[in-house]
């Protein structure tokens, strides 16, 4: 019998064997290391399911004026805040709220009762379930009652005593945990950043582990640098607690802002919000699966608003409000002059349409202490309209040289029209025999009546009844809307009014409108209508913003520019040059010539002693009518007649022939039949070209001059080219010689 032969292993396969066995060894102790010593941190990765991006807000950008004066800014504060996650129980987050009041001090006032009863019922649970009767508690479990049915009923229920259970503490804790639950999920919620002491910052500091979700950091407020000078335009922002606007908050959303956003809520604040809310910073937060935050990662540390830089000049402007003021309270001292409440001025460049100054006063009790003050009232220039009076003639005249009805130094005999079934109408004094400059000099009615007659095709007859084509009224309205009066101006701000328009139901309101009785005007629209004047006849879209300018971290510095607000031309008057011409003419008399109705003021030093070098040119007005101010309730409420007022107006520029600066000045309800008219009009009028002129003359002997916007604007067809050949027949009144 054959043996066997023995099987034998080659040595390389058992060193084989033996390196899978090593491997194997070694993956088994991997795989213990991972789940025993690694387990629960790489169970959380594996259960990492979103990630969140949230937008934090960053500074608003600045406000400038046309100096680079910091106008509006940015104050730091402290702040302490609070960010929830979707894992985070009430318990938990009244936990903090009651550590928080240990540690701050948090106001109640901003509690609301609902929030009080809320907050009652979570803290006495059992007693809020005593407030349903077993009838009703049956009737819930019979699917009868809702559970908001039942949750509203022992809302009802709470009693004032009842409420009197929660503590001066128990209201803190509220006070802090209505902040806490305001917003959304992963969004930091500020709950104190007015008034946090060091004492209480250091303190949240140090305690930060004790505090889940609460972090320190640093906010900011709106800081106005020059109180309350033009703050009416410039606006208001929302508050932290505020977020967006309820109106607004889908428009908000939808492009991008969360609703605790603060963002402008009116005017220049609200007009520019995407210029200066500025870019966000991006923070990444990655959950798990129960919404706890793992990791939080920084996108984009963001970047303040840019930079605003407006057309204002704010020395100006605070020089025109204290002037305003001052009138106003010295007008207000003369018997007869209750009502007068406000005054307007807006001061402009008549070539650009930068608004220079705007500035308006209101005369008001405070509702506090019951004491008069002066408010600013500066939004008023656009937002409210009155008649205008005499100021408009020039529109009148230049409307009768258009369409026919008077020829350049026409005459007309002034005197007192009798007109069959109206009042007489009459100029303020017999004139007798005068020209076209004479009647905007010394403000004749009748020359401004007789031309609104001719333009209806109608003829005077003394005490025969008046006929005119009824149209003449869309023939003069229209030609005064090519100076900018009944139509919006275009400024670059909201809520601009356009007047109201009177109805015209008689021949004889033509009249009316004539002399600037009728229809109402805003006072932009009055400094707009003479700057058309001052400068040949273009209509200049007023704006108050002049650039766009990148931001820059170092203080007293403005970065480059982004964008230069060109300035655009509206109409061009359908005019010839030389009709503007002897309109401006007119103009200069009133203000430079003995018997003009504003020599007085510029020429007979009656304001004061300042000499008038600047060569004004202006157009006084007087509108007489029922008193339509805030009070005029009253007088119907008590039964009493309204009174009759009269506002007092003015418009000019200057100099004369190189207009740089054109204004408006508006007096509403200035005085009722009073003969001692204080000339509020001409006093403010005259004041404010002489610190405009002033200001002026002393930047440029420190060697600040700039270049006048006339050596800015050197050929106004080239601002807007496509006018340029449709007025070509025009051009003869505003050539280079005239402009530089």
């Amino acid at each position: 019998m054959k043996k066997k032969k023995k099987t034998h292993v080659p040595f390389r396969m058992n060193v084989l064997f033996f390196v899978v066995f090593l491997l194997f060894s070694l993956l088994i102790l991997r795989l213990g290391v991972v789940q025993i010593v690694f387990g629960e941190n790489y169970t959380r990765e594996v259960q990492r399911t979103e990630d969140v991006t949230v937008n934090t807000s960053v500074p608003r950008g600045k406000i400038f004026d046309k100096n680079g004066k910091a106008v509006v800014d940015n104050t730091p504060l402290n702040a302490i805040t609070y960010t929830r996650t979707q894992s985070t129980t009430q318990k938990e987050e009244l936990d903090v709220a009651k550590k928080l009041a240990k540690m701050i001090d948090k106001p109640d006032d901003k509690v609301t009762l609902r929030e009080k009863k809320d907050y009652w019922m979570m803290k006495f649970p059992d007693l809020a379930k005593k407030k349903i009767t077993d009838a009703e508690w049956k009737k819930y479990d019979n699917q009868k009652f809702s559970e908001d049915e039942l949750y509203n009923l022992k809302l009802d229920r709470i009693s004032d005593g009842d409420l009197k259970m929660l503590t001066k503490n128990d209201l803190e804790v509220l006070a802090i945990y209505r902040e806490m639950i305001g917003g959304y999920n992963l969004v930091p919620q500020i709950i104190k950043k007015e008034g946090v002491t060091p004492e209480e910052f250091a303190v949240v500091s140090e305690h930060l582990k004790e505090l889940p979700g609460v972090d320190i950091t640093t906010d900011w407020d709106r800081y106005y640098a020059f109180g309350s000078t033009l703050k009416s335009i410039l606006g208001n922002v929302s508050r932290s607690d505020q977020g967006l606007p309820k109106e607004l908050a889908d428009y908000y959303v939808a492009r991008g802002y969360s609703r605790n956003d603060r963002v402008g809520t009116s005017y220049i604040e609200q007009q520019y919000e995407d210029v200066l809310q500025g870019e966000k910073a991006k923070i990444k937060n990655i959950t798990d699966k129960s919404g706890n935050v793992t990791d939080t990662q920084t996108i984009s540390k963001g970047q303040r608003g840019n930079d605003i830089v407006l057309s204002v000049d704010i020395e100006l402007q605070q020089k025109v409000e204290k002037i305003i003021e001052d009138e106003l309270l010295a007008a207000k001292k003369t018997p007869g002059h209750e009502l007068l409440d406000r005054a307007f001025v807006t001061m402009m460049d008549p070539y650009t349409g930068e608004i220079l100054a705007m500035a308006g006063k209101q005369y008001v009790k405070n509702e506090k202490t019951g004491k008069p003050e002066l408010r600013d009232f500066s939004l008023g220039n656009f937002t409210t309209s009155y008649a205008m009076g005499s100021a408009v003639k020039g529109a009148t005249v230049l409307t009768g040289y258009k369409t026919g009805a008077i020829k350049p130094g026409e005459k007309i005999q002034d005197e007192t029209l009798h007109i069959k079934g109206t009042p007489d109408k009459s100029s303020w004094k017999y004139m007798g025999v005068i020209n076209d400059l004479t009647a905007l000099k010394q403000s004749s009615n009748v020359y401004m009546f007789k031309t609104a007659i001719k333009i209806g095709g109608g003829q005077y007859r003394p005490n025969e009844p008046l006929h005119i084509n009824m149209d003449a009224f869309d023939t003069m309205r229209n030609s005064f809307k090519q100076f900018g009066l009944g139509v919006r101006t275009g400024i670059d701000l909201p809520g601009e009014q356009k007047g109201y328009e009177g109805w015209t139901q008689a021949p004889g309101l033509l009249l009316d409108f004539a002399i600037g009785q009728f229809d109402t005007y805003t006072p932009l629209q009055m400094a707009q209508y003479v700057s058309t004047i001052a400068n040949g006849g273009y209509r200049m879209e007023p704006h108050i913003v002049k650039e766009i300018r990148k931001p820059v971290e170092k203080s007293g510095e403005m970065g480059p520019v982004v964008e230069e607000i060109e300035p655009k031309v509206l109409n061009h008057l359908d005019m010839k040059p030389e009709w503007i011409k002897r309109v401006q003419e007119g103009f200069r008399e009133v203000a430079q010539e003995p018997g003009g109705t504003a020599y007085s003021a510029f020429y007979g030093h009656t304001v004061s002693s300042h000499p008038t070098d600047y060569s004004p040119a202006s157009k006084t007005g007087t509108a007489e009518g029922l008193y339509d101010g805030p009070k005029r309730q009253e007088f119907v409420n008590a039964g009493k007649e309204v009174p009759m007022t009269w506002n007092l107006t003015l418009v000019g520029y200057a100099p004369s022939d190189h207009p740089e600066v054109a204004f408006s000045v508006v007096v509403p309800w200035a005085y009722q039949d009073d003969p001692a008219n204080p000339r509020t009009n001409t006093n403010i009028g005259k004041k404010i070209m002489d610190a405009y002129f002033d200001l002026k003359k002393e930047r440029e002997e420190k060697g600040l001059n700039k270049s006048t916007s006339v050596q800015k604007v050197e050929n106004i067809d080239d601002v807007q080219k496509g006018l340029a050949e449709a007025r070509k027949e025009n051009d003869e009144g505003i050539t280079k010689k005239d402009q530089q």
